[in-house]
């Protein structure tokens, strides 16, 4: 028996201009975006409102150099994938943190007080806001609102009188309640996969904003002055940003950043990070400024930098803006 062997010699193409090439069958689409135009606003018709929506990336009228390698955008926010739940307090304020989407936290604070001893007398998750019937002269008045970090909530908790429907706190007896919420979430959060839709308007109010303001990056808080000062100040920390020197009166960190401890290869993984004394840049003068100002019931988050280095300012910026909680 003869047996013949046939061998598949491989083409070699000498050009794949005709695949990829500009007239190509897949022609090359990456700078594509760099001819895109800014249109203008949309008018809506009477009785409709427009929208509404926050611009992470708003675009700015600048020239672009078609030749130039256009960098990737920096993260706005912090894509953590944990579900912590926490009690947290500021001075007489507390509050519990989830990190989680309110419209999931909603049915589960809500199921939290229908399998409780308490009468639920009004649930509004538009508002999200839930009123219990705690005892004789009190209401308790829970409020669920998105938080500072993306995808989180923040729920507060306060005693109403019956009589004269003032708030009359109990810091102990509000302590104990949250205690026990922040329990059952913390047993509840991580297993429950249900929204509520009805509640899908306060994923919508979020706390933290961002803008341009003469081609800088602002970060924007409904928040107070204090609080906006502890968030930046556990951020900074968290982040391992070295503060030397602070003016609380006139809402300034003086701090130390070195922006390279993030740029190398594999840094995602950690293999760069040291020790918080080694990570960082511990200069005696500090290389930035953090400012915090409150305007109009709102701070503001500005950072500059001692040499004027823009990119530098925006960077930093950006890794306190993934580190607020």
């Amino acid at each position: 028996m003869k047996v013949k062997l046939i061998i598949a010699t491989p083409i070699i193409l000498s050009s794949c201009a005709w695949l990829s090439g500009p007239d190509g069958l897949y022609p090359d689409t990456k700078y594509d975006f760099l001819q895109e135009e800014i249109e203008e606003q949309i008018l809506m018709p009477d009785g409709i409102d427009s929208p509404s929506f926050e611009d992470h990336y708003p675009a700015s009228n600048i020239t672009i150099d078609n030749n130039q390698d256009v960098p990737k955008p920096r993260q706005i926010f912090a894509s953590d994938g944990s579900s912590s739940v926490q009690l947290r307090r500021l001075g007489n304020l507390m509050w519990i943190y989830i990190e989680t989407l309110p419209s999931t936290a909603w049915p589960i604070s809500r199921s939290y007080w229908d399998t409780s001893i308490y009468n639920v007398t009004k649930a509004d998750p538009v508002q999200g806001k839930i009123l219990i019937d705690y005892d004789q002269n009190t209401y308790f008045e829970m409020r669920i609102e998105h938080g500072i970090k993306e995808a989180s909530t923040e729920i507060f908790l306060q005693q109403i009188s019956k009589d004269s429907t003032s708030i009359n706190q109990n810091s102990d007896l509000i302590q104990n309640e949250l205690e026990n919420i922040v329990n059952f979430f913390a047993e509840s959060v991580s297993d429950f996969s249900g929204t509520s839709l009805a509640a899908q308007n306060l994923n919508e109010r979020k706390k933290t904003k961002i803008f341009t303001e003469d081609n800088r990056t602002v970060i924007e808080l409904s928040l107070s002055f204090d609080r906006a000062w502890s968030a930046v100040s556990r951020a900074l920390k968290t982040s391992e940003i070295n503060t030397v020197d602070l003016d609380r009166n006139n809402g300034i960190f003086y701090v130390s950043y070195n922006a390279e401890e993030d740029s190398g290869i594999f840094s995602f993984l950690g293999f760069n990070r040291q020790p918080s004394s080694d990570s960082i840049d511990l200069n005696k003068s500090a290389e930035f400024r953090v400012e915090i100002k409150e305007k109009n019931n709102k701070t503001y988050v500005r950072v500059f930098s001692k040499n004027d280095k823009i990119e530098e300012a925006e960077n930093l910026l950006s890794k306190i803006n993934e580190s607020l909680s």
